[in-house]
């Protein structure tokens, strides 16, 4: 701002300047013409009354010019008193034009002035001027006119400074509040301040944030009023499998409501305390993912479904709170139930090494056409019970995380929801467990299950 302002100024500068100094210098040039005039009338009462060469030699002596020896008086007889400078036909010039008349001499100019004495009589007189006097006092006036020059461009470059430095300030103010407001603090607000364009900026930027407090504290508290009306399906539902009789259904069913009581109260907790309320972001997901297929596998065996699920020895943590990640599996999980038919062979693979985790859900079912179909939030399927939430929360998730997720084609012919994450766990050694496994086994997981999340 302040070199575009230097620039600026600059330029202005010149625009008037250099016509100014042009103009100046006219200005002398005429001042030593008109001065050479005056020398030559100031010798013409002297003509008028006596052509004596020696009166006319003290005449001329009298004078600045003339003391100078620049000076000289053409008398009709010819004869020259003084030094000449002007020819001949210069002189001829001047006598048929009758008035002062300046001609381009060596080393300046000669100034005739034509002297009527008698009818038919004219005597010229001579002042002769050097190109320096036509030049006398430029240089004092032209450094005059270049230190105001330098002094306007130094103070409009200052107050363009100090007003882009106050611009520039209200600016960076505002920037800095809206990084903050978009790393989260909903509290920031800017102090006004600067030219009336950015002030008008700052108070439409505190409004906005306020109505973005306000809208999320509603959000919130639907959000909560919301699952806490679920809270009276959920306790007739734990009451009615209370009233079951003994036996692993019976169990599995007890187990799952008392999951889905602690999701709605995770629920509301979360919604009221906003972020602040949220759990620690980094859980094991070799421990979540054997958790989860553990209850899956109860249900994949009721549906006769072979599954495998294969994973490291050992823990392999990731930035993600435990809540949420086993979320996004059971939404991954969930989709392969929900979209492929009972008997449907499905996979589930955790990789880990060189800082990363990765996820792979794969089934043998018909597949995803339309991948990016598929991941638009709520675009959902026209098959029943589909919002088009599953695979967004899962992509979220990853994407929180600072990993990705993608859909593929599986080995198994179907489906393959490709998830990594960043991970702090190295290489490890591979365990698994499949539906192929021995029957004691088979109904270990299936009790497994019932435990829940």
């Amino acid at each position: 701002m302040a070199r575009f302002a230097f620039a600026v100024a600059t330029m202005v500068a010149l625009a008037f300047l250099i016509p100014l100094a042009l103009t100046v210098r006219e200005f002398a040039r005429d001042r030593a013409f008109a001065e050479a005039e005056r020398q030559a009338a100031a010798i013409e009462p002297v003509l008028v009354v006596t052509t004596d060469q020696v009166a006319l030699t003290r005449a001329l002596a009298s004078t600045p010019v003339g003391a100078a020896g620049r000076i000289a008086v053409h008398l009709p007889s010819g004869a020259v008193i003084g030094t000449a400078h002007a020819g001949g036909e210069q002189f001829d010039t001047a006598v048929r034009q009758g008035r002062a008349f300046t001609a381009r001499v060596a080393g300046g100019y000669a100034v005739l002035q034509p002297v009527v004495l008698d009818p038919g009589s004219v005597a010229v007189v001579e002042v002769y001027l050097l190109d320096g006097d036509l030049r006398r006092g430029l240089g004092t006036v032209w450094s005059v006119l270049g230190g105001v020059a330098v002094v306007l461009i130094t103070l409009s470059s200052l107050v363009a400074d100090r007003l882009a430095a106050r611009l520039v300030g209200a600016t960076r103010h505002l920037a800095g509040a809206a990084r903050t407001l978009g790393a989260g603090n909903l509290d920031v607000r800017v102090d006004a301040q600067g030219p009336y364009e950015l002030r008008e900026v700052g108070l439409a930027f505190n409004a906005m944030a306020g109505r973005m407090v306000q809208m999320i504290t509603a959000e919130r508290e639907f959000a909560a009023d919301l699952s806490h009306r679920l809270r009276t399906p959920v306790t007739a539902l734990r009451l009615n499998a209370a009233a079951l009789d003994g036996g692993p259904v019976a169990d599995q069913t007890r187990q799952v409501v008392a999951w889905l009581e602690r999701e709605v109260d995770l629920v509301i907790n979360t919604a009221r305390a906003g972020g602040a309320g949220r759990e620690a972001a980094e859980c094991d997901a070799a421990d979540v993912l054997a958790e989860r297929m553990a209850f899956w596998s109860a249900l994949a065996e009721d549906q006769e479904r072979r599954w495998h699920f294969s994973g490291p020895g050992e823990p392999v943590p990731v930035p993600v709170a435990q809540s949420e990640f086993a979320a996004a599996v059971d939404a991954a999980l969930g989709n392969v139930f929900r979209h492929t038919g009972e008997g449907t062979e499905f996979s589930v693979t955790l990789h880990a090494g060189n800082g990363t985790a990765v996820i792979l859900v794969a089934d043998a079912g018909p597949g995803i056409s339309t991948p990016e179909v598929a991941l638009r939030r709520g675009q959902g399927t026209r098959q029943e019970g589909s919002t088009g939430l599953g695979l967004d929360i899962v992509r979220r998730m990853a994407e929180g995380a600072g990993g990705g997720m993608r859909i593929e084609r599986s080995a198994l012919g179907g489906a393959q929801v490709h998830i990594w994450l960043p991970s702090g766990a190295g290489a490890a050694r591979t365990t698994g467990t499949s539906s192929d496994a021995a029957p004691a086994a088979r109904r270990r997981g299936g009790r497994r299950a019932a435990r829940g999340r």
